[in-house]
């Protein structure tokens, strides 16, 4: 049992030394994602799910220092290896509409979040915290419905906040079974 079968506890709380071995090094790694795919595959396509207002969950609130529950701003996407979806990524902004620090993700369309978070120089990034969410989670509900599957298994994933000018933006990145096609 994890974490996140207990309301009200933070699913993301989980050591990323817990994975499978072949897991830890996608887990773990705090550099781009979105590169270390790219130089994994042939063909890298990145195709945007949802953008716009959204809902947050109460870890989420606590990891982006919310303390009223309401909506945010939110971006979901797939990140797509070869034809196969690897990661379902969620990215959340603390308001329903985008704070200045941020305004740059207007602008992104299909093009991947990591080109304005590691480009940035005046952005900083929290460590990474591991988890593994299953059916019980509201996060592998929106990667299932995104990967247009049903019967996946649990799945592991991983978050950061980023800060650009004190505005925090949470990222959390969900990875589908086909990542274990992908070297680790």
């Amino acid at each position: 049992m994890t974490l996140a079968h207990f309301p009200g506890r933070d699913p993301f709380r989980m050591a990323a030394w817990r994975a499978p071995r072949g897991m830890r090094g996608w887990l773990a790694d705090d550099s781009s994602l979105t590169a270390r795919i790219r130089s994994r595959c042939g063909r890298f396509a990145l195709q945007v799910v949802s953008q716009g207002k959204g809902r947050v969950l109460p870890d989420e609130m606590a990891a982006l220092g919310i303390h009223r529950h309401g909506n945010l701003w939110q971006r979901e996407v797939l990140l797509i290896a070869d034809g196969k979806a690897v990661v379902f990524a969620r990215s959340l902004v603390a308001a329903t509409t985008i704070p200045a620090a941020w305004h740059l993700l207007h602008g992104l369309g299909g093009r991947p979040l990591a080109a304005v978070l590691f480009d940035d120089p005046r952005v900083r990034r929290s460590p990474l915290e591991a988890a593994r969410l299953d059916a019980r989670d509201p996060r592998w509900h929106r990667a299932a419905a995104a990967a247009r599957s049903t019967d996946l298994p649990p799945l592991w994933a991983r978050r950061s906040a980023f800060r650009r000018d004190g505005a925090p933006l949470l990222v959390t990145e969900v990875f589908l079974p086909a990542i274990r096609n992908l070297a680790p």
